[in-house]
Order: structure tokens, then C-alpha cells, then sequence
């Protein structure tokens, strides 16, 4: 049994393409879907599809923040695995199957699926969107994939096994921790290229910035469990700059160099603005649910 969780907040208008294609999904083994929703809104559209189709469940979240909803409900989940996703991105066809195979290896236990950008390379977000998911995440997945190294979780599209993380901590995104809780019990973290989701990323500077120093300070308080200058990180500020060559060679036109040209200095101001905030605001990760509206 696989039980995939859907987390969403207020995406009445996406939700509903999030369901159609895990249930269109071709795989053997039995499978339930269970949205994950705070607002009425999102969890009456979600009702539409449940009245239909009983692998559709509802979860009403109370509204404190993904990992605290998780630590409520995945406790009565009794699947092998369990898939999460959101609410306003879509899997494309088989992309259930090829992540659930890497599970056939039983010393795996998270698997994470590729991020692929579904805007406009010929706008500047757009490009970004597609240089940091094919230049960036994905590269880097795919290369420590190959050495068998560890690597981190897209929470777009992942998975893990059930009933070994008991719970998720609040002050740290749960993609970011659950992959170094299994490592901590020995088991490997699995990169699954053809499992691909498909997401739709900020369209103007406020909300690019506003999303990535959120991952910047989630990534950041990893620190409060472990000593982070000895962690295998996928995404730090100095893998940033020691693999960002890949970037480089990813233009295809005087336009796109442009564009890259211009995200180097945005990206290393939010990450300066995120360390700030960090180290002298003491402004850290907090679990709860935030929009960028650019992306709806």
C-alpha cells in the first residue's frame, strides 16, 4: 500500500490537477490520496473528487504548519511508503512508478523526485526557474547519485519509508531533515530523474527572493541538530559556489547570459539577507504555511 499526501494552502484553483494526475498514475500496487488542507476552500474542491473516486481522502489541517499537520496525521497512515507532494504542481505519467522502484533497493529509505520548471524560459523568472532546477538541483542530484553519495529531497515530489520517523521536528522544513534521519539509521537517500513534477516558480523579484531566503533559513537551522559544517549538504552557500561552473555553461543565447549574469548577484544577496537575518536578527525557520502569490 503506498499512501500519497498532498499538502496544500488555499490552491482550490491547482488542487484539483494535483489529484487527476496521481490518480492517473499506473502502478500495481495499491494506492490512496489524502489531501492535506487548512482552508475550506482547498478542501472542498478536494470533496469533489473524493465523492468519486474513494482513493481520495480528506485531512483538515489545523493550520500550524506542514510538519505539525504531518506529525498529526501520518501516525495513522498504515502504508509501506509514503509520497508527499503539494497542492499547486503535478506529476507527469509513470513518475509514481519510477519513484517508487527505488525502494526495490531495501537499503533505501527517502527517494526524491526531479523538479522540472514549467514557466516561460524566455522570461527572466522563467530562466532562473529552469537554471537553478536543470543547472542546479538536478545536476547535483544526479552527480551524487552516480557516486552513491548523500543527497537531499525535493519536498515537491519525495518519498520515504513508513513508520521509521516516528516525528518530524517543527523549526526545520521537513524535507530538509527527514533525508539525515535516515541516514542516521543507515539507510541511503535515492535520486529517481524519471520521476519528474512539474512546478510553477515566482514571477516577480519579491516573491523570488521571499521563497529562497525561506529555503535558505530552513536549510540553516539544521544547525540545531547537528554540527553543519560536517553534513554532506546538497544545498549550501559554499556547494553554491563550488558547483555553480554549471551554471555558466547553461545560456544558450546572449539573452539567457543576461539573465544569468543578473541572478548572481540576487542570489548571493539572499544569501547574505538570510544569514543576517539568522546570525543577527535571529529571525529563523518557523513552521507555517506561506504563500507566494506570484506562483498561483
Amino acid at each position: 500500500m503506498i499512501n500519497i499526501i498532498i499538502n496544500s494552502f488555499n490552491e482550490p484553483k491547482t488542487i484539483g490537477k494535483a489529484i487527476e494526475h496521481f490518480l492517473a498514475q499506473d502502478i500495481k500496487e495499491n494506492f490512496d490520496i489524502t489531501v492535506c488542507a487548512p482552508d475550506e476552500a482547498t478542501l472542498n474542491e478536494a470533496r469533489k473528487y473524493s465523492k468519486k473516486n474513494k482513493k481520495v481522502k480528506i485531512f483538515k489541517d489545523p493550520g500550524k504548519g506542514k510538519s505539525y499537520a504531518l506529525n498529526l496525521f501520518i501516525p495513522k497512515l498504515k502504508g509501506r511508503l509514503l509520497v508527499l507532494s503539494d497542492g499547486d504542481v503535478y506529476v507527469k505519467k509513470n513518475s509514481l512508478k519510477y519513484l517508487i522502484g527505488a525502494f526495490n533497493d531495501k537499503k533505501v529509505g527517502c527517494a526524491s523526485g526531479r523538479v522540472v520548471s514549467m514557466d516561460n524560459k524566455k522570461n527572466m523568472y522563467g530562466f532562473w526557474s529552469h537554471l537553478l532546477c536543470d543547472a542546479g538541483a538536478h545536476r547535483a542530484r544526479l552527480r551524487r547519485a552516480k557516486k552513491g553519495e548523500f543527497l537531499e529531497c525535493s519536498g515537491y515530489l519525495w518519498a520515504f519509508r513508513n513508520k521509521i520517523i516516528k516525528k518530524f521536528p517543527i523549526d526545520v522544513a521537513e524535507d530538509t531533515i527527514v533525508p539525515f534521519m535516515f541516514r542516521d539509521k543507515g539507510y541511503k537517500i535515492a535520486y529517481a530523474p524519471e520521476s519528474i513534477v512539474y512546478v510553477s516558480f515566482p514571477k516577480d523579484m519579491k516573491d523570488f527572493i521571499k521563497q529562497k531566503k525561506r529555503t535558505v533559513k530552513s536549510h540553516e537551522t539544521l544547525s540545531n541538530y547537528y554540527d553543519i559544517s560536517k553534513l554532506p549538504r546538497t544545498k549550501s552557500f559554499s556547494n553554491e559556489i563550488i558547483e555553480g561552473y554549471t551554471a555558466l555553461l547553461y545560456p544558450r543565447n546572449p539573452r539567457e547570459i543576461l539573465y544569468m549574469l543578473i541572478l548572481l548577484p540576487v542570489r548571493l544577496y539572499i544569501w547574505l539577507s538570510a544569514f543576517y537575518n539568522i546570525k543577527v536578527k535571529k529571525q529563523h525557520y518557523k513552521d507555517a504555511w506561506q504563500r507566494v502569490e506570484s506562483t498561483k
